[in-house]
């Protein structure tokens, strides 16, 4: 009897804590009005008005009645109709190089499926890793983070990446764009002394840094030359889309030497599409990303720059002068508790509106910049007619945390839920005094 009430506890605890269930499909037109519109392209429409219908955008402009609305959706259904009164609408965030779902504990390691073992490993994927019921992937969604890119770590060659909406039952569910790309880590050219056995940490050369290259392009010859044999040999097919153009090349890189000899390698090899992830030194490189038409992907400000002779604020400056020099530019969420921080996405964005971004530039760098990154502008990152219906509404400003109140967010417009066990346990806790007489 006894066992029999610890399991219902465990279960009732459980059923208590679990992910709430995704929403049901959009069956009811909707109409905001009222509203401040971010469309995501750096135009803000005043007092502005947006319409979905079946998952789509059917109108976003100046306010207009109902009746005018009618002729917009495909159906007589009765619209649901939302005052925004002064709040703000904004597509849905999205998270570029994220690994939301591949960890949930940490320290546990059967709750973690970032990284495999290991160094070329292009036919791992983390969609399948992926765990569409991660309290952490909930944790995200009441400030705006509706989309992610899912990206494996370790290792030279990482894995594969996907895209996912972040309200499903599975991973299957969640998938939007499915292997878009392949995460390779090129060597560093320095190394540093390990400061806790007393070694210099300052930079030094790394003497196995050309061994490493002619590592990575021995398998880059060998899968030009068997990614189409018969029976497949996994790593080496995985590698095709690299080259045909199907995929993506996500280079990992910080340092300027690391940037230039990654770029020119990749080029030589044929790689058609290379984007330049993390890129500490960019900057110093912008004609020429520029000219090789490389997209950018930095990692948050909220860290020190990785020289100790650079300017304390250098990491809030750079996407300023990335974009001002014409690149297209990415947030990325990594370093320590990547996955927690980032329910903070767009608040990097508005650190770097801080230092030298328009907030209507800075919100590209977490929608419209990200979307075309991943091939996804058609139907992600801005709220246009055609586009999925992949928004919310909050209260003020979406980039400060001060004022990023969700009311509404909706995913392929099905409205979904920004209950979390965070603020179900915030909602408890915060009677603990309140019954107290």
């Amino acid at each position: 009897m006894k066992k029999i009430i610890i399991l219902l506890s465990f279960i009732s605890f459980n059923f208590i804590f679990a992910q709430q269930t995704p929403a049901k499909n959009q069956t009811q037109d909707i109409l905001i009005h009222n509203a401040f519109i971010h469309i995501g392209n750096g135009t803000l429409i005043e007092n502005g008005t947006l319409v979905f219908s079946e998952g789509q955008i059917k109108y976003v402009g100046n306010n207009i009645s109902k009746e005018d609305v009618f002729p917009l959706l495909l159906s007589e259904k009765k619209i649901k109709t939302i005052d925004a009164n002064g709040r703000h609408i904004y597509p849905g965030f999205i998270a570029i190089n994220s690994t939301l779902g591949l960890v949930e504990i940490d320290a546990v390691r059967a709750s973690d499926d970032e990284d495999e073992i290991g160094e070329f490993l292009p036919h791992i994927r983390s969609a399948i890793a992926y765990n569409a019921e991660s309290k952490v992937v909930e944790s995200v969604r009441p400030n705006g983070v509706l989309i992610a890119q899912i990206t494996p770590r370790g290792g030279t060659i990482s894995g594969s990446s996907s895209v996912m909406q972040l309200d499903a039952w599975n991973w299957e569910d969640a998938l939007i764009k499915t292997d878009e790309g392949i995460h390779m880590n090129w060597p560093s050219p320095y190394s540093r002394g390990r400061w806790w056995l007393g070694e210099d940490p300052s930079l030094k050369e790394n003497k196995d840094y050309l061994k490493s290259i002619y590592s990575i392009e021995s398998f880059f010859n060998q899968a030009k030359v068997y990614s189409d044999q018969k029976p497949k040999h996994l790593p080496y097919s995985s590698m095709k889309g690299v080259f045909d153009g199907s995929k993506t090349l996500y280079l990992h890189a910080s340092y300027q030497k690391q940037i230039v000899d990654g770029i020119d390698f990749l080029k030589e090899q044929g790689v058609k599409k290379i984007v330049l992830v993390n890129a500490e030194e960019s900057i110093n490189l912008i004609d020429y990303l520029k000219n090789n038409n490389i997209s950018v992907i930095i990692s948050r400000p909220h860290r020190l720059p990785d020289n100790e002779d650079q300017d304390p604020k250098f990491t809030f400056k750079t996407a300023s002068k990335l974009i001002k020099g014409g690149l297209i530019v990415s947030i990325d969420p990594s370093g320590q508790m990547e996955r927690m921080n980032t329910r903070n996405l767009p608040f990097y964005a508005g650190s770097f509106a801080a230092y030298g971004l328009e907030k209507e530039v800075a919100l590209k760098m977490i929608t419209l910049y990200p979307a075309k990154i991943l091939g996804l502008d058609h139907k992600l990152g801005t709220l246009e007619v055609g586009k999925d219906a992949t928004l919310f509404i909050s209260e003020g400003d979406a980039l400060d945390m001060r004022t990023n109140i969700l009311s509404h967010a909706f995913i392929n417009g099905r409205e979904i839920s920004l209950e979390t066990h965070q603020t179900k346990l915030w909602k408890r806790y915060s009677k603990k005094f309140t019954d107290i007489k």
